[in-house]
């Protein structure tokens, strides 16, 4: 299998990495078409049934395209409950979320939405990155969509990171963050469920900068969903021992957040029903838009364990 890219160039095999030189007229019928979304991130690719049984080769071959292109869009995708869990597998074993709701058959699917009451996923964020091991990736399906809003975002990381000033990059080297599950979720966890949760989930720390162990991208690893605050910050180099500027790491801390709202690194997705979107949790940020109410957005989310950042 060959992949197809709208811009016109010649296909490449994604299994070597060589330019085949193959005519697009010769492998359509074989081919995964790839449209790109934005320069930054983001492609919708045509071609692939993911309710049918795929060869490795084709796994490698979305998988290359996940790497670089960090969102991966799959339209008119009907799929099962089991056969989205069956594809998911193909990426790594999954996880199972301790705060969400859960299809009743299959544990690994997190439900979300399906009510009239706004949702609190209107912040950019990594998924479980309050995660020992934060996920390697998300397929989220939508089940039912309004006919208006409910678009979802996403940024590339890896970029927000490399177009960071030298000094600033500088500063970063070292410096290790706190992720913490319970801030953003500890409303949705009952009164009697918390200290469970808070046990089986502490905070963690990860480097601020994580290298992706894939591509060897850098990438920004903080979010303003989990990431509380700068653990090693006033014993980093050119903060040792004063205490006082404390206040600074908040201010950096802040400032790094707010890398994934620049529109330059994004991508906006409107949803369909039956539209999936797979992306790599290590090297983006997403945030769920919250202006459809008080119609109903319905969605099923696999997610796959990762390795712990470096």
């Amino acid at each position: 299998m060959y992949v197809h890219h709208d811009s016109g160039c010649a296909l490449e095999d994604m299994t070597t990495g060589e330019q085949t030189g193959v005519p697009a007229a010769n492998t359509r019928s074989n081919a995964i078409n790839v449209s790109i979304m934005t320069p930054a991130i983001g492609a919708e690719v045509s071609g692939v049934d993911l309710s049918a049984s795929l060869s490795d080769n084709d796994y490698a071959q979305l998988r290359a395209l996940l790497l670089r292109h960090k969102l991966l869009v799959f339209r008119d995708q009907d799929i099962a409950p089991a056969q989205h869990v069956a594809f998911a597998k193909r990426f790594g074993e999954l996880e199972i979320h301790p705060v969400f709701q859960h299809h009743s058959d299959f544990p690994e699917l997190a439900l979300l939405g399906g009510n009239k009451q706004s949702g609190r996923e209107n912040l950019f964020h990594s998924d479980v990155t309050w995660r020992e091991n934060p996920s390697m990736g998300s397929i989220l399906r939508c089940v039912e969509c309004p006919d208006n809003g409910g678009d979802t975002i996403w940024v590339n990381m890896a970029l927000a990171y490399e177009e960071l000033p030298e000094y600033v990059k500088q500063q970063l080297a070292g410096l290790i963050a706190v992720h913490d599950i319970m801030p953003t979720f500890i409303d949705r966890i009952p009164l009697e469920r918390r200290e469970k949760i808070r046990n089986e989930n502490p905070p963690q720390m990860h480097p601020v900068v994580r290298v992706h162990p894939e591509t060897g991208e850098k990438i920004l690893f903080v979010n303003e969903g989990f990431t509380t605050h700068l653990a090693n910050f006033i014993e980093s180099p050119g903060f040792a021992h004063f205490s006082d500027l404390r206040d600074g790491g908040s201010s950096l801390l802040q400032f790094l957040c707010s890398r994934a709202k620049r529109p330059e690194y994004q991508v906006r997705l409107k949803w369909r029903p039956n539209t999936i979107a797979f992306w790599d949790n290590r090297a983006t940020q997403h945030y769920a838009i919250q202006d459809y109410f008080p119609a109903i957005r319905r969605m099923m989310r696999a997610t796959i364990i990762g390795t712990k950042p470096a």
